[in-house]
């Protein structure tokens, strides 16, 4: 999974196969969660978490949090199965509830008003995996947060391996995303031949540098979820996650779906173990061909503002030759084809980014690179963090599931999918290859379903058109957890959409925190967000 920034989710990249099976080459599981020793464990962290209970005080400047955003820390066992063993911290946040009266105007037109009674914790998971969410209790200061900022405590963390909680590192952060470098879409056979070679050096480096990495796995960011929810004095879990988030949520719905109390999750993943990551991933990257799509058919609506063409066929070639220019002589000495699409990979995510590429690539064809180099280039000071981020979400992904450990599957999945959806399918192989030739042991996916009365109601967001995390698997999350509504966005494909633009999904989520109201019938739908405007207009 692929991670993107943004306050309303993080994500990287996940997605599916047309491959209902276990993949060719997949190495049999070698773990069976979850084993009671863990399931002990968890119980005895949680105990002894609710009696330290979390120190807040001011937020070390590393955080770069501002006022009245507090910081402290959670103790976790690396190994639930030896919870007395070896433990871990983790960094959290939190800005208290404003206790404030707040009014707005309803998608129905009429004023409603929330009296402010605080309702706990709001404990929010990004996404990634790799995602820190440290920083989500400042959306507390955003107009569209502001019921739920009254109403709850919001709390973000790093989870294990992310920011300074337990971090994990894969080779030297230096070596990380520099540029300029190619990025074939239909790679030669010597191409493929170094970076498996990249992979398998990379796979090595997490082993070497990361002793402890085995326990760095999603069943484990849940029993983590549990700990800060007992240390935080919660009796039961009001909990949001995005992208990813969604699958540490869903997975903690399975374990511990007595302690749920309330749980958004916005832009889910498919929980289906045989997609559990690698079926996964190719469903992404075949759904970021038609978001590729929409993107540029938005460019060539507005072609008397970038005169890239006015069919998105048109657009697709401008963008190509600047490819192709790039490949031979990159922008400003750092920006090639593989910087180029990782920063265009970002339109897939956010159409907020629509005008400020559509401008950087007008930009270069008409001679000016500034604009392109400014958004593409590596940016040295976050070299550690992207690295950091990088690391966590492999060690996790590889962790979580088995994957072929034969390339030649890696290589017919990928040369098949690419025929068709070429924007991101091998660089999405690339990013995950190192999985195939993972050393540390390998979970088994649990099997996330929930009958009728052992959850509460939850409350599922999806944009129909999202490619990080296709509009199936939120469907297929809605199917597993009983009693579970789905609100989607229609003919929008933003990924996360809890407290973006989109009033009816606002106020979809602020009745269910708030009120505990679902939409009638177990679904509704929500017209789709404005389009952005070009810039200069």
């Amino acid at each position: 999974m692929r991670a993107a920034p943004a306050l309303r989710a993080t994500a990287g990249s996940l997605i599916l196969s047309a491959l209902a099976t276990a993949p060719a080459g997949a190495a049999a599981p070698t773990t069976m969660p979850p084993p009671a020793a863990e399931k002990a464990g968890s119980t005895i962290a949680a105990l002894r978490a609710a009696d330290a209970g979390i120190r807040w005080g001011a937020c070390p400047k590393a955080e770069d949090l501002p006022k009245p955003v507090q910081c402290g820390t959670v103790t976790v066992p690396l190994d639930y199965a030896h919870p007395m063993g070896k433990q871990i911290k983790l960094t959290v946040s939190r800005a208290k509830a404003t206790g404030k009266n707040t009014s707005d105007k309803s998608t129905a037109g009429k004023d409603k008003a929330h009296k402010v009674a605080r309702q706990g914790s709001l404990v929010f998971n990004p996404g990634g995996p790799g995602g820190n969410g440290m920083y989500f209790p400042v959306a507390g200061t955003q107009p569209e947060w502001r019921h739920i900022a009254a109403a709850y405590d919001l709390v973000g963390y790093a989870p294990r391996g992310v920011g300074r909680s337990a971090p994990l590192s894969c080779e030297d952060p230096k070596k990380f995303r520099t540029g300029p470098t190619q990025s074939p879409t239909h790679p030669s056979a010597a191409y493929k031949k170094k970076r498996v070679a990249q992979a398998k050096a990379y796979a090595r480096g997490c082993a070497e540098r990361n002793p402890d990495i085995e326990h760095f796995t999603t069943l484990n960011n849940a029993r983590d979820l549990d700990v800060l929810r007992a240390a935080l004095g919660e009796k039961k879990l009001t909990f949001m996650g995005a992208s990813y988030g969604t699958y540490i949520g869903a997975v903690y719905a399975e374990l511990f779906p007595s302690h749920v109390r309330r749980m958004v999750f916005d832009s889910a993943v498919d929980p289906s173990p045989d997609g559990i990551w690698y079926a996964n991933n190719l469903e992404q990257s075949a759904a970021f061909e038609r978001r590729w799509a929409d993107f540029r058919a938005w460019v060539a609506r507005h072609d008397k503002t970038y005169h890239l063409g006015t069919t998105p066929e048109k657009v697709l070639a401008a963008y190509e030759k600047v490819r192709a220019q790039v490949s031979r002589k990159p922008a400003g000495g750092k920006v090639g084809p593989a910087q180029l699409q990782s920063a265009f990979l970002q339109t897939g995510y956010y159409d907020d980014y629509w005008p400020l590429r559509a401008y950087a690539l007008s930009a270069y064809v008409k001679g000016d690179p500034k604009p392109l180099v400014d958004q593409a280039a590596p940016i040295q000071a976050s070299a550690k963090e992207d690295e950091n981020g990088n690391a966590v979400y492999t060690a996790v992904q590889c962790n979580d599931a088995s994957w072929p450990t034969d390339f030649r599957t890696w290589d017919r999945d990928n040369t098949a999918l690419a025929k068709r959806a070429p924007f991101e399918t091998w660089d999405n192989a690339w990013m995950n290859l190192p999985c195939a030739y993972w050393s540390t042991p390998r979970q088994q996916p649990l099997d996330v379903r929930t009958a009728p009365g052992e959850l509460p109601p939850t409350l599922i967001l999806a944009a129909e058109r999202d490619a990080a995390t296709p509009y199936k698997g939120a469907q297929e999350l809605h199917r597993r957890l009983a009693g579970s509504a789905l609100v989607t966005e229609r003919k929008a494909g933003t990924h996360g959409i809890a407290g973006g633009p989109n009033h009816c999904v606002n106020g979809r989520v602020d009745a269910y925190l708030l009120d505990g109201e679902l939409p009638d019938n177990g679904a509704a739908s929500c017209a789709p967000h404005k389009e952005p405007k070009p810039l200069g207009q």
